[in-house]
């Protein structure tokens, strides 16, 4: 690793304009290191970045900030316009193709192309959370409350935990979602001593790991906080886990106000299953499987796949806490590409995600228009790719295993050979 030059700036995270304008930064003065440098898995030299939200924030149209109830909800309703749409043309037609193999792979297709619009609503709902929806907090609340409990997730308990990932992303400690292990904790996992014991690790064992990440790896953060902060007080038993779970009002991923709320949300959950139940004995399971619960796992799916590679990526660091601070821990996230499913259906959560960190109040539909400001003013530090994330996917599995550093950046290493070689302490 590159060592840390002497020099040190203050690094201010300005609440009074961040709050203003829309950042979830919290009013925070954080001496970091100037000029820090690091290695990433390509050997190639990173840098953390030393300027400030407020400076990064100033360069944002101010146009870009404006929230539009009626747009927003003309989104909504185009969503469920095409889930409408879909569900009719699969109901009308798939019934009278002839083949048995043809039906299935017809309705197969049909439960994919369905969850497209249906993440659409999920990220809707995800932009209430952030209040990114329109100007009215009850109407944000109430909409978000609505779509997110159709599609499975518990508004205001997801939303309370997501609001802290945003406060501490790239914290090696403090981030929500997808926190990598220490070179000495994953061994620990691993039941070795020392990377020297263990051999690289087989395609198979990978796809495995690969298999329930996807499929049921969004109900796994939910239940039981995987892929979160460790909570030690609950390893004793496995079933104590569940303590944690985003369902529980006092889990302690929770703040002691938010019990009410979680209830509303295990509510929403509630009246969702009953509707649910009510569909399979009006309409046969059948219906029900495909119209609602397959794309509803899809669902999971895509957002598990978008999240981990918006945080996941050989050049992308976590901090220690003494050289994190909001600014550092925003830029650690990507942009990637999802061609026209991205951004017509995903509502570019891919495509601009590295400014949704900056400042998540922005909404969605002039995100590019901010994304184009901040990386002209930010330059080398923004982070974007292009490769096919179905590929990204596989590489960043089997390269991004866990993360060391010796001067406060954290960059991601594995024992399977790839990139730079790890410490091995």
């Amino acid at each position: 690793m590159a060592t840390a030059t002497a020099a040190t700036t203050s690094v201010e995270d300005s609440s009074s304009t961040a709050t203003k304008r829309g950042s979830n930064s919290a009013s925070t003065k954080q001496k970091v290191t100037a000029n820090l440098y690091a290695k990433d898995l390509n050997g190639k030299d990173f840098k953390a970045p030393d300027y400030t939200i407020a400076e990064l924030i100033s360069v944002i149209p101010k146009d870009c900030f404006k929230r539009d109830l009626i747009k927003s909800l003309s989104f909504v309703f185009r969503d469920i316009f095409f889930m409408i749409l879909f569900g009719y043309i699969a109901s009308t037609y798939i019934p009278m193709i002839p083949s048995k193999t043809l039906r299935f792979f017809a309705w197969s297709t049909y439960c994919i192309v369905e969850s497209f619009p249906m993440v659409g609503l999920w990220i809707l709902a995800h932009e209430c959370g952030h209040q990114a929806f329109s100007e009215y907090g009850w109407v944000n609340d109430f909409v978000g409350w609505i779509l997110h409990s159709y599609t499975g997730n518990p508004y205001f308990s997801w939303k309370f935990s997501h609001r802290k990932h945003h406060q501490h992303t790239g914290h090696i400690d403090k981030d929500m979602v997808f926190v990598p292990k220490r070179t000495k904790d994953w061994k620990k996992s691993r039941g070795v001593m020392s990377l020297s014991e263990l051999t690289a690790d087989s395609p198979l064992s990978s796809i495995w790991t690969l298999l329930i990440q996807q499929v049921v790896g969004f109900q796994t953060y939910l239940m039981i906080d995987a892929t979160g902060q460790p909570h030690p007080e609950l390893q004793d038993k496995w079933y104590q886990q569940f303590f944690a779970s985003h369902f529980n009002p006092v889990a302690p991923i929770f703040d002691k106000g938010d019990f009410w709320f979680i209830i509303i949300s295990d509510i929403g959950i509630a009246i969702v299953g009953y509707v649910v139940y009510q569909w399979i004995q009006i309409f046969g399971g059948f219906n029900c499987l495909v119209h609602w619960f397959i794309p509803y796992l899809l669902v999971n799916h895509w957002i598990v796949f978008l999240t981990f590679l918006q945080h996941t990526d050989i050049t992308l660091p976590h901090y220690e806490d003494n050289e994190w601070n909001f600014a550092r821990g925003a830029a650690a996230t990507i942009d990637r590409e999802f061609g026209f499913v991205g951004w017509f259906f995903f509502h570019d959560i891919i495509e601009t995600h590295v400014l949704h960190h900056y400042v998540s109040r922005i909404p969605f539909y002039n995100a590019r228009k901010a994304t184009d400001a901040i990386k002209k003013f930010v330059g080398n530090d923004y982070r974007y790719s292009d490769e096919n994330m179905f590929i990204t996917l596989w590489k960043s599995l089997r390269q991004c295993e866990f993360v060391e550093g010796n001067n406060g950046i954290l960059m991601y290493r594995n024992h399977n050979g790839f990139g730079a070689t790890p410490l091995d302490e």
